[in-house]
């Protein structure tokens, strides 16, 4: 029996450079069994997806899978998840909700297994986390892929005394450690890796009625937190997400039932990758449409703001057939409360083009009469 809703979670880990997000990546892919570990800039999409070779002997055209389908029922690991190319990124749409491939090259039209959780890490743009911008603006990837991470972590560098003394100590302490004092200290990697793929391989947790009524309870809620600012602060998405993440709890307890304790135990997952990744700067509040639109709540109001300004000023220059766009973009710099950049002006023009006010061609601008 083939399930319908993919069972896999998905992270992202973001932040400033040095926090270890590379070494966790290549923890974890030598923890599971079945793990593909993959760099974005060294990635193309054919390298993560499938390619057509010929055979050498038989001179047939052969289907060879990359690292997405070779970690089918396993964790593909992607570092510098920020430094691929679009189109290498587009092929994990797909993957990342449906869970299969489709594949259509040379005459061979195929759909593959990628079961895989993805675990990616990614470093802002400009190289040290800028705390007044979304993390769409830090570390601009497409909203459609930040939307089907279950849970988005930042790890910033938090420039304080005592955690730089902690860390430096641990950094210091591995360069004189005996291998005895290391398995001391850390699980043994064997039991882990058994536990991992036991956990996995026979425990399939049902969901409880008063856990499932505890699910419907928070996203219910979660809805209720926008419906009274005139936002959407929830979608199915985050539901399938916290049922996810309260069966993987069941599931790391070795149970076959989820209990309300792992519904609330994903719900506090959940908030906290919220607060770190979906806060809008410019309120400080929670907005889920920053991960969903790329956009936040308040953006979207100060570009509709901007829109208005702008058709007043081409309204009060009485009929007036064409405009020059440069000088109507530095009139609009010098009337407007607020600084005003060239992205800005551009996107107000395009949303009064598509309102069929005016017409962009070249340097001039054509109003419609």
């Amino acid at each position: 029996c083939c399930s319908v809703n993919r069972a896999e979670i998905n992270l992202l880990l973001c932040g400033d450079p040095g926090t270890s997000k590379s070494q966790l990546l290549q923890y974890v892919y030598n923890l599971v069994p079945r793990g593909q570990y993959t760099s974005g800039k060294g990635s193309s999409a054919v390298g993560l997806t499938a390619y057509i070779t010929k055979d050498p002997e038989t001179r047939q055209l052969v289907l060879q899978t990359g690292a997405l389908v070779l970690s089918d029922n396993g964790i593909c690991c992607i570092d510098e998840f920020d430094k691929m190319n679009d189109s290498t990124r587009s092929v994990l749409h797909e993957v990342m909700e449906q869970q299969t491939l489709s594949i259509a090259k040379a005459g061979i039209i195929c759909s593959l297994n990628a079961r895989t959780s993805v675990l990616a890490a990614a470093n802002p743009v400009e190289s040290q986390w800028n705390k007044n911008k979304t993390i769409t603006e830090n570390i601009q990837l497409p909203h459609t892929l930040l939307s089907r991470f279950d849970l988005i972590f930042l790890m910033l560098d938090p420039q304080d005394e005592m955690f730089d003394r902690r860390l430096g100590g641990h950094l210091v302490s591995l360069y004189f450690k005996t291998h005895e004092d290391e398995e001391d200290e850390n699980l043994d990697m064997s039991i882990l890796k058994d536990y991992l793929t036991y956990a996995k391989k026979y425990i399939h947790p049902k969901i409880s009625e008063s856990a499932g009524q505890t699910l419907i309870e928070s996203y219910v809620n979660m809805r209720k937190m926008g419906s009274g600012r005139g936002q959407i602060s929830a979608y199915p998405r985050q539901l399938e997400s916290l049922i996810r993440l309260s069966e993987a709890h069941a599931r790391m307890r070795l149970s076959e039932i989820v209990e309300v304790a792992d519904v609330e135990e994903a719900k506090r997952l959940y908030r906290e990758a919220l607060k770190q990744a979906a806060v809008d700067p410019s309120t400080g509040k929670i907005d889920i449409t920053i991960l969903t639109t790329g956009l936040s709540g308040a953006a979207r109001k100060r570009k509709a703001e901007i829109t208005q300004a702008l058709k007043k000023i081409i309204q009060g220059k009485g009929k007036v057939s064409t405009l020059k766009h440069q000088k109507l973009y530095e009139e609009f710099r010098e009337n407007s409360d607020f600084a005003i950049t060239k992205d800005m002006f551009d996107d107000a023009l395009k949303e009064l083009q598509e309102e069929d006010f005016l017409i962009v061609t070249n340097k001039l601008i054509r109003l419609c009469q």
